[in-house]
């Protein structure tokens, strides 16, 4: 399956398996613990070895996220947004804004990179000396990369119960980001339909 900085970002807002939401960026150790397992998508634009997470970076990661959040909002629009923020999200200018401001925080220069043996593709050189900027800037690259390409046509927000997640669709009939919120939304339409014909209601899909 193809991963996206972009959605794994948007997606440390996660469903805790107990009711709850989980935030894998509420903490300093747990932002350490979110970055060192994206090391394979963070490799090329930016070494993580001695990076040290602080407070400050914590707080820029998590408002980068919000705009990402209110993004993903605007391009699932007309179907409902995740739940899990859906009553505070912050403008789509706000948003748009912030991921501007952050991407130009570091100054990049394409690279062409052609091996004898192989396709030519562009490399990001970096006049930033600070990874701590080029970390969030990466990330707002990708947040971007992501809003401008093909996969936010199949964007969609999880509409399992409990689940907040945002999924890309993978196939047509796709309508839950994984099997097991499947399984809970096809429960939850079968308690309902069991609960309307106990009452004598209608029953419903």
């Amino acid at each position: 399956m193809e991963r996206w900085l972009a959605l794994e970002l948007a997606s440390t807002i996660r469903h805790d398996g107990d009711g709850g939401v989980a935030d894998d960026l509420s903490t300093v150790r747990g932002t350490t613990r979110w970055i060192g397992e994206r090391r394979d998508l963070l490799a090329g634009q930016l070494p993580i070895d001695g990076l040290v997470v602080d407070e400050g970076l914590r707080l820029e990661l998590v408002g980068l996220r919000q705009a990402v959040r209110a993004l993903f909002a605007r391009a699932v629009s007309p179907a409902p947004p995740s739940p899990a923020d859906a009553g505070r999200l912050m403008t789509a200018e706000q948003a748009i804004a912030r991921l501007n401001r952050v991407t130009a925080r570091e100054p990049v220069a394409p690279q062409l990179e052609w091996p004898v043996e192989g396709a030519p593709a562009t490399r990001l050189l970096s006049a930033e000396d600070d990874p701590r900027v080029r970390l969030v800037a990466a990330l707002a690259r990708a947040a971007i990369d992501f809003l401008t390409g093909p996969q936010r046509g199949r964007l969609r927000s999880c509409t399992a119960p409990r689940c907040v997640r945002y999924f890309v669709k993978s196939h047509g009939r796709q309508e839950w980001c994984k099997p097991s919120c499947g399984n809970r939304a096809r429960a939850a339409r079968h308690y309902r339909r069991q609960r309307g014909a106990a009452q004598g209601g209608p029953a419903h899909s």
